[in-house]
């Protein structure tokens, strides 16, 4: 979806209010395809801050069904989104220099492209399904939140594996 803003960008002290729905219905994440169960609205003020330059400030809130990172349950993962962009008009600035602005075309936005980079750089580095989640035994697999698996889970030091050697090789038969 594409959004006008030639009229903010070239009239001065200009603001317009809009609210849109996105057609987004997933993001994939480093190979993983998160799905968007809920949306809402995103709501945008652009604001005219100087020739061909536009503020762009939004709103909105996803939902994304997503596994937990330690047990693997299924979760869902709230985003609230608050974002802030200036931008500027790709007549007045070169290609070049307009890299950051890829969510720009000509004096349109492309609304899922901003939404696309806002919600990778509020991606979380870690999703747990409660914040004290023990996740899965190594060995056997079973769900630590519901119990003790009843797996030894000693792990020797490796550090003490060579003063061991000298005891077992030290014994007398």
């Amino acid at each position: 979806m594409f959004i006008n803003l030639t009229d903010v960008l070239t009239s001065e002290e200009k603001i317009i209010s809009v609210s849109v729905e996105t057609d987004l219905t997933q993001v994939e994440v480093s190979k993983d395809v998160c799905e968007i169960v809920r949306k809402t609205p995103v709501s945008f003020t652009f604001t005219n801050v100087g020739k061909n330059k536009a503020l762009i400030e939004g709103n909105a809130e996803l939902v994304f069904a997503m596994n937990c990172d330690r047990c693997l349950k299924p979760v869902e993962y709230k985003m609230p989104l608050h974002f802030s962009r200036e931008v500027v008009s790709d007549s007045e600035q070169p290609l070049e220099d307009n890299e950051e602005q890829g969510f720009m075309e000509g004096d349109k936005l492309k609304v899922e492209e901003l939404l696309l980079d806002e919600i990778m750089i509020n991606w979380p580095m870690k999703v747990l399904c409660k914040p004290d989640c023990k996740g899965i035994c190594p060995k056997c697999g079973k769900d630590l939140n519901t119990g003790d698996c009843g797996c030894d889970t000693f792990v020797p030091d490796p550090r003490m594996a060579v003063i061991k050697d000298i005891f077992n090789a030290n014994k007398e038969v």
